[in-house]
């Protein structure tokens, strides 16, 4: 009798599971969807892009690999051009879940569709030892996270913006679940 009860919960969870709707934390498109107001000269890579919406407020992250150094090089200065004024760019280092598991790229953080960016100037500065993101807004800011692997992104050939911060997380622990 008490198999047959643990063989009803079963079926009973399973059809729940398969019926049930599943939710995701990230809608996912396999292009680049950001606004056309952009540089026109990052559109050879909307193909190659993917576009992630969310964990919340419908956050909009593009991910851009790179398979050449010289294709990162020459849309670098483009890339940047996108990113609010003061606003910081983060450096870490590959596989990165933005890029696929990819280990060179750029992913450019924005805020919803349809809400202008704030300027990086209004977010408060990290607490020292704390996460960047500590008691500021950056999510309401663009800002960039480049994936450095030091053979296509390499930071020796790219000029950094000089009034942007850096914030370099290549060497930080990862943290322990």
């Amino acid at each position: 009798m008490r198999y047959l009860i643990r063989a009803a919960v079963c079926v009973t969870l399973s059809f729940l599971c398969f019926a049930s709707p599943a939710f995701a934390l990230y809608s996912v498109a396999d292009t680049g969807l950001w606004p056309e107001s952009w540089p026109k000269q990052l559109e050879p890579l909307r193909d190659k892009s993917r576009t992630l919406v969310g964990p919340t407020f419908a956050l909009r992250h593009y991910a851009i690999p790179f398979k050449t150094r010289e294709e990162f090089e020459s849309m670098w200065p483009h890339i940047i051009e996108v990113k609010s004024v003061g606003a910081p760019i983060l450096l870490r280092r590959g596989p990165s879940f933005w890029l696929g598991k990819g280990n060179a790229g750029v992913c450019i953080h924005t805020p919803p569709e349809g809400q202008e960016p704030t300027s990086g100037d209004q977010i408060k500065p990290p607490i020292s030892g704390t996460s960047p993101f500590a008691g500021g807004r950056l999510d309401q800011t663009i800002y960039i996270e480049l994936i450095v692997d030091s053979e296509i992104v390499d930071l020796n050939r790219i000029e950094l913006p000089t009034d942007t911060p850096i914030i370099d997380e290549r060497f930080a622990e990862p943290a322990k679940k």
